[in-house]
């Protein structure tokens, strides 16, 4: 994973993947056919763990809001402690023309089912008057990138704030910020059922 978060496919070396692992190349190919058999299981780890998480966190018996913030906070966490994973998801994703196919098959086996699951839980929030009404279309990705660009910049945000953007006293700031912007865009607009009601 280091390897190819540092250097990418083209630049990632079997030998350097090797000596890491304290084993020789052919034992490597014994268990992957060639590098890219290797970086398609870098890329299993890395979204069946965010799966797992995302999941274990909308799967749990709470009211609406409680859940989207217990799934915020958990998709939060995995990428903290996982500093790697957004390098190579980023990566992955500006080279989505050069391997349309390999892009399709992580998005239909690891994204697509968590939309449906978020959307779900959006338009159950949205039943029970938890959340106002929103487009799941445009609202998940613009939370998940609230979730993902702080980690993506963070050497520029170093720069630019002055503080190790990972030190825990910043993630914490950062995950109360996050969960505070989402919830407070999902907050139901006072006024807003009774005026839809004189409206019809």
């Amino acid at each position: 994973m280091r390897e190819f978060a540092r250097e990418g496919v083209a630049g990632a070396r079997t030998d350097a993947i090797a000596r890491s692992a304290g084993v020789n190349k052919a034992l490597l190919y014994y268990y992957f056919k060639d590098k890219e058999a290797l970086y398609q299981a870098v890329l299993d780890e890395v979204f069946s763990g965010a799966r797992v998480v995302i999941q274990n966190a909308l799967s749990q018996a709470l009211p609406p809001r409680e859940r989207l913030a217990a799934y915020v906070g958990a998709h939060f966490d995995y990428i903290a402690s996982n500093p790697l994973l957004p390098r190579i998801v980023h990566a992955e994703f500006l080279r989505a023309g050069k391997e349309p196919s390999r892009l399709q098959r992580i998005a239909k086996q690891y994204f697509q089912p968590t939309f449906v699951n978020i959307a779900a839980l959006l338009k159950e929030g949205e039943k029970c008057g938890d959340f106002r009404t929103v487009d799941p279309t445009h609202f998940i990705p613009s939370m998940i990138s609230l979730i993902v660009f702080y980690f993506i910049t963070a050497p520029v945000l170093k720069v630019v704030i002055g503080k190790d953007p990972f030190s825990r006293a910043s993630l914490a700031e950062r995950r109360a910020a996050v969960l505070d912007f989402i919830l407070a865009a999902l907050a139901p607009v006072p006024g807003a059922a009774s005026a839809q009601g004189d409206r019809k």
